[in-house]
């Protein structure tokens, strides 16, 4: 029987604390190119799902967005 997946888990250490912090609201970029038919985005690199509901995500969803973001070098600063 396949395991439950466990929900992201809140950063453990000060730096990851410090960067969850310091996080803007969303992480777009200011040019969707979702909005002309792309399915993941050029800007900042979410899915079409995820910019259209971004606004109802929990924080749990939204800092596994981030992550994922992180991890992949798509965050702009």
């Amino acid at each position: 029987m396949k395991q439950p997946e466990s929900p992201p888990q809140p950063p453990s250490s000060s730096s990851e604390r410090a960067r969850h912090s310091l996080r803007p609201d969303s992480p777009c970029a200011g040019y969707c190119s979702t909005s002309h038919g792309d399915e993941v985005c050029k800007g900042c690199g979410r899915t079409f799902d995820e910019v259209l509901n971004w606004i109802i995500y929990t924080d749990e969803e939204k800092a596994a967005v981030w992550a994922r973001l992180e991890a992949a070098g798509l965050v702009k600063r």
